[in-house]
């Protein structure tokens, strides 16, 4: 049985409900020659801010039993840069680009995005607002509603494209911060970002990451991501991107059932870039055989 696997973000159309988390597939270049773009439902490049940005000294990245912790403090070429040097690549694909964007003070954001805003290759804005690895901004804006709800309402006023502000993983309640993305224009919510986390070595008694503190992503924060999409899609009717620790397509079909509208595949790639055609193609075959005409009729129907 044929089955539809595109869905909606805002305006945004995805063929399929399968994307990439930022930070994990570079700006598609570093990929283009291991993974078919095109099948992709959406191309969600590195984090861009409003200037060039070196990032966290090294080491920035631990690998972890079962995960991996990264400190990479958000380098990129910032968003002219982004335009120069990565704009002419993405325009030759018939993907949904979803640029993550960031900055140390609100109006960063802004800024960012009227430097894009006119490319008509960027498709939709992830609000990056829980990244662990870096001093200012990011996830202080992520963990106090109004900081959050102003950033959001900043960039709603700047754009007409669909908006998704990423949810910090560490709040005690995701659902108060879900409906606040809904009460200040965005189109749907991404979840989760890495979770703030720590390794030390015990022979040098150091930390194991140069920034002291990282996040760790990958398979051990798979059942905190389900929890959060569950708990968020009880609050918001919003479109939820789902993500951490996507390593099968049975991973990414849990996501769904427990809400998420879209997932994305992030510290996978790493080790294995073929991770997505598995799972676009496990999702496919898993509502074929369970019966579903569609992806959206999959979405949400946790028995819970």
């Amino acid at each position: 049985m044929s089955v539809d696997l595109s869905i909606k973000i805002g305006s945004m159309e995805m063929k399929n409900p399968v994307t990439v988390a930022s930070g994990t597939f570079g700006y598609g270049p570093e990929y283009a020659e291991l993974v078919d773009l095109n099948r992709l439902g959406a191309i969600t490049v590195k984090g861009i801010g409003p200037e060039e940005h070196v990032g966290n000294s090294t080491p920035r990245t631990f690998e972890t039993r079962g995960g991996m912790l990264n400190a990479i403090g958000l380098p990129g070429p910032g968003a002219q840069g982004f335009i120069d040097k990565y704009v002419p690549f993405l325009s030759q694909y018939n993907v949904p680009v979803i640029v993550n964007i960031w900055g140390k003070s609100m109006e960063d954001y802004g800024k960012v995005v009227e430097i894009l805003d006119a490319v008509d290759t960027v498709s939709a804005y992830e609000i990056n607002l829980s990244c662990p690895n870096v001093k200012e901004g990011g996830s202080a804006f992520g963990t106090d509603t109004d900081s959050f709800s102003r950033v959001i309402e900043l960039v709603r006023g700047k754009t007409q494209k669909p908006i998704i502000p990423k949810l910090a993983p560490n709040v005690s309640d995701i659902g108060v911060f879900a409906k606040a993305a809904e009460n200040s224009g965005a189109d749907a919510i991404s979840i989760m970002n890495s979770y703030p986390a720590m390794a030390i070595n015990i022979e040098t008694l150091e930390p194991e990451l140069a920034n002291r503190t990282g996040g760790l992503s990958g398979p051990p924060i798979k059942p905190i991501a389900i929890k959060l999409v569950w708990d968020a899609a009880k609050a918001t009717t919003l479109p939820i991107i789902g993500m951490g620790g996507i390593y099968e397509p049975e991973d990414a079909i849990e996501f769904m059932i427990a809400g998420a509208t879209a997932v994305a595949v992030g510290t996978a790639n790493f080790t294995d870039p073929s991770t997505i055609n598995r799972v676009i193609d496990g999702i496919e075959t898993y509502l074929s055989q369970k019966g579903y005409r569609s992806a959206s009729e999959l979405v949400g129907t946790v028995k819970a």
